[in-house]
């Protein structure tokens, strides 16, 4: 008899899943039961349709029901809904929610990929017509007919990725826009250093509330009048609410499957649940983090596609493992692209792991070939050895490549000083002979290999408290538009000739802009006796830190 697949949900994980089970097994019958109207659609191109960048809404549509019928010969029921499964028969029950009917469907084997839905905020008044979620394409055509019908000004709760994309797009599409966010920063997966870069390019395209929520909406005339924890009022037309999701795993509940952290179903390696006979993939399911092995709920596309995959093939007989995520992710904001992947510092210390960190500030290519761009890198790794554990990027060009690559590292667990060893493409307008990710494991690999010793922003105040000196070896002119407090002066050029100026038996932390000429004055003081430390990523990293404690 020909084996009997149904797959509760579409999008990413259940499309991919039902597909690849159709190329391994021709004669297997697979149904996906899905509750809304779209089978398999683009969820994370939903914010470029608001700005017109995505025209017409209908390109975010992979497959139509019919469209996949007939490519993969799967099944599909959309506007129908699992309501319960029934292990010990390893049936399903279900109910078509046009019809109201229900009829109950005999598996072999059980595909859940039920998703996430949007966060619930609790605020008086969140249940307003004018507040709204971006999760589908009836969540993206509801606010479209606000914007058409005069909407000018919104408010989003939230400053994730998917908060900063509708931000821009609504921005783009000639909207007012306040953000909200009960963090202390935007961008909760980057460090507060990085963060701030972002938080930086806003000022004057929109207004940020940090470290607030909102606490009150009611209708006021044909708008909102919002009211924030920290009292200010705001009036908007309408909010959108995109403050992160939980799983949907009310199902596998219901039915005994074991759920772990923020009610996620469990799975194993080979993306079983506590049920053999029952798979989940997607942004539901809890899986290992690929850098410490710690378990999380990452919701990300890429991930989902690949479980769904493995999914597949390990219905079909094979062993194949997963082997765990890694939460890389990438946006555009206005012209500033952010990227991370592995963990942040926060995620590190909570771990145990001993860990340090270098700062780098390159350029995207070759200087003297028109256009090139910052780039802020942020790189984290094991004291001991080297390996990698995450990264960090933001500038105007090549953010994504140079990620990608990073990413790769990580995964196949490679160190600081593999980075130094990479032979990457070359061109002027597309890097430079040493490419940033070479220079950011150059400046690893310097500190691991006690070449230089470093220092960090957060040191510094201290540093200065206990009697240490702070050599600032930029120009004139660079220092005249900011510089450490209390920090001497002496241009890289002329301290052979000035080093007798430096107070003999101090500890010194020398800066520059970015972190490359206090390394060679490190190298000419200790080679003369002196206990010097380079500040990584120079004086540009010491501002975004500052700038990061400020309220």
């Amino acid at each position: 008899m020909p084996r009997k697949v149904i797959i509760i949900g579409g999008v990413a994980g259940g499309a991919s899943c039902a597909a690849r089970l159709r190329r391994n097994d021709e004669s297997a019958e697979i149904s996906i039961i899905e509750r809304g109207e779209h089978i398999s659609f683009a969820n994370c191109g939903l914010p470029y349709h608001l700005s017109g960048a995505i025209p017409d809404y209908q390109d975010l549509l992979i497959h139509t029901p019919e469209s996949f019928r007939s490519r993969f010969n799967v099944t599909v029921r959309v506007r129908h809904e699992a309501l319960e499964i029934h292990r010990e028969k390893k049936t399903v029950l279900i109910r078509d929610l046009k019809l109201d009917r229900t009829s109950e469907e005999p598996y072999d084997q059980l595909v859940l990929s039920p998703g996430a839905s949007s966060l619930k905020i609790p605020f008086e008044g969140n249940q307003l017509p004018a507040v709204y979620n971006l999760r589908n394409i009836p969540d993206l055509q509801s606010i479209m007919k606000a914007i058409s019908c005069g909407a000018k000004r919104a408010l989003i709760v939230g400053c994730g990725y998917i908060g900063l994309e509708v931000a821009e797009n609504l921005v783009r599409a000639g909207l007012s826009v306040f953000m909200v966010e009960t963090a202390s920063q935007v961008l909760s997966n980057l460090d507060p250093e990085m963060a701030v870069i972002v938080r930086n390019l806003m000022s004057g395209k929109i207004k940020l509330c940090l470290s607030d929520r909102i606490r009150k909406a009611e209708q006021n005339g044909s708008g909102l009048l919002l009211t924030l924890e920290s009292g200010r009022q705001i009036g908007v037309d309408l909010v959108i609410v995109g403050a992160g999701v939980v799983p949907e795993s009310m199902l596998a509940a219901s039915c005994g499957l074991k759920l772990g952290i923020r009610n996620s179903i469990v799975v194993d390696a080979f993306l079983r649940t506590s049920d053999p006979d029952i798979y989940a993939v997607g942004d539901a399911v809890e899986i290992e983090n690929a850098v410490d092995g710690t378990r999380v709920c990452l919701p990300l596309a890429g991930p989902a596609n690949r479980q769904g995959r493995i999914a597949a093939d390990n219905i079909c007989g094979a062993e194949r493992k997963y082997s765990g995520t890694l939460g890389t992710a990438i946006t555009r904001f206005f012209e500033l692209t952010v990227a991370s992947c592995g963990l942040n510092e926060k995620c590190l210390k909570n771990s145990g792991i001993d860990f340090t960190k270098v700062y780098t500030h390159a350029l995207s290519h070759a200087g003297y070939y028109p256009g090139a761009g910052s780039l802020s890198l942020k790189l984290l790794f094991c004291r001991a050895d080297g390996k990698l554990l995450g990264a960090q990027i933001l500038g105007t060009d090549g953010v994504d490549k140079r990620m990608d690559v990073l990413a790769a590292m990580i995964k196949f667990k490679k160190t600081v000083f593999d980075l130094t060893e990479l032979e990457l493409s070359y061109a002027p307008p597309y890097s430079s002979a040493k490419d940033p990710v070479n220079l950011a494991g150059y400046a690893a690999e310097n500190m691991l290999r006690g070449i230089v010793r470093v220092a960090y922003p957060e040191e510094i105040d201290l540093h200065i408290s206990d009697g240490g000196i702070v050599l600032d070896v930029r120009s004139q002119e660079e220092i005249s538009a900011g510089a450490i407090p209390g920090s001497i002066h002496i241009p890289l050029p002329e301290l052979r000739s000035k080093m007798a100026q430096l107070p003999s038996g101090k500890p010194i932390i020398i800066n520059c802009q970015t972190g490359l000429r206090s390394y060679i004055a490190c190298r000419i003081l200790s080679q003369h006796g002196l206990d010097v430390r380079n500040l990584s990523g120079g004086y540009k990293t010491y501002k975004f830190y500052k700038q990061s404690s400020e309220p």
